[in-house]
């Protein structure tokens, strides 16, 4: 005799954006003090702007697509989509008001800063692949074969 197990699948979806967050958290702390050892403050800042705006704007695209798969799993897909084209949109928005503002080259490097968008993407999408695979998802639910 089994016992049904209760699975909160929104828990296992905001495990897998905490997880992804720290890892590029980490990569962008990482590079925020290579940026100061090796060249500068403005180096150190530019890796840090970047590290916050990858966070920031991927959190909350991979909130969004967790919020709607727990409500419309059939949209998902779509808004995933959308999440993804909107997020590489407001990444060059914020882009353009930065070198518009006046701070890049002034107070952030935006070499450093452009690298620290790129190493947290690819440290974002790496520990997400790597923390979706060990989740333990059903492929189908079978809690409703027995009340026919």
């Amino acid at each position: 005799m089994t016992t049904e197990s209760k699975r909160n699948l929104t828990r296992s979806g905001e495990s897998v954006l905490l997880g992804a967050a720290v890892g590029a958290l980490l990569l962008g702390a990482l590079a925020s003090v290579t940026g100061a050892l090796v060249a500068d403050s403005a180096a150190a800042y530019g890796a840090l702007a970047g590290t916050l705006i990858v966070v920031l704007v991927f959190a909350g695209g991979s909130f969004l697509v967790n919020l709607v798969a727990g409500i419309s799993p059939a949209a998902s897909l779509l808004i995933a989509l959308l999440t993804y084209t909107l997020q590489v949109v407001l990444i060059g928005v914020i882009f353009y008001a930065l070198a518009d503002s006046g701070l890049v080259d002034d107070v952030l490097d935006g070499r450093w800063l452009a690298g620290a968008v790129i190493v947290g993407t690819v440290g974002w999408m790496v520990s997400q692949i790597v923390l979706t695979t060990r989740l333990r998802l059903p492929a189908y639910d079978l809690t409703d074969a027995g009340a026919r």
